[in-house]
């Protein structure tokens, strides 16, 4: 099959498994986020085979446990919030992936990711706001302080969880991170832009 395509029928139905697993119920919501947990997990030990695994566990178990909890509000279970981060966090990763192909000359960090570029994170940015402005009222929100605020940090959490992945990855001499979605990679591949966006936005949504 050719590549491109088995990229575009995987990923497509990777996003439909995350979308319909995070907002049919509370019971699959948990049990999706309990899945990728572990997938993401064993695919990090296989990375840090023979190193120290503390702070790679940590950057994995911090998220996926604040996730079941980061949709609750007084009891009352709603997907909105984490839906929301699924479609800004799918926005900035694909046109920073095709602004970065077509403009990309200067790199951010070579060194750790070597496509990332300023010009693939600033087309991933300004669409990233076009979404917003398009989709926040259709997630409920109590006001439009909260959506801009997500907007605005989410493209450099989501960067820097992809960083963060990308030295792992570097450090055990691997592409990918597994092998179990086809033409992306692994669970954690995916997963990687989320790791430091949720623990920020539970922060700022739950304490602040």
């Amino acid at each position: 099959m050719n590549e491109t395509l088995k990229r575009a029928i995987s990923g497509t139905a990777y996003v439909v498994i995350m979308w319909l697993g995070a907002s049919q119920s509370q019971y699959t919501y948990s049990l999706l986020f309990i899945i990728l947990g572990i997938f993401s997990i064993y695919e990090m030990w296989k990375l840090r085979k023979g190193r120290k695994k503390i702070l790679a566990f940590t950057y994995i178990l911090t998220p996926f446990i604040l996730v079941q909890f980061i949709s609750t509000n007084q009891g009352y279970w709603n997907p909105n919030l984490i839906q929301f981060i699924f479609l800004l966090t799918w926005t900035f990763d694909t046109f920073a992936y095709l602004m970065g192909i077509k403009f990309g000359k200067h790199k951010i960090r070579p060194s750790i990711s070597p496509k990332k570029s300023w010009e693939g994170f600033l087309g991933g940015f300004i669409f990233t706001i076009i979404t917003t402005y398009i989709f926040h009222t259709h997630f409920k929100f109590a006001s439009i302080e909260m959506p801009i605020i997500i907007c605005a940090i989410l493209p450099f959490t989501a960067t820097l969880g992809d960083f963060i992945a990308s030295h792992y990855k570097r450090e055990a001499g691997v592409k990918d991170s597994g092998n179990i979605i086809p033409g992306h990679g692994g669970i954690l591949d995916r997963m990687d832009a989320f790791m430091i966006t949720i623990p920020i936005i539970y922060i700022l949504v739950k304490i602040l």
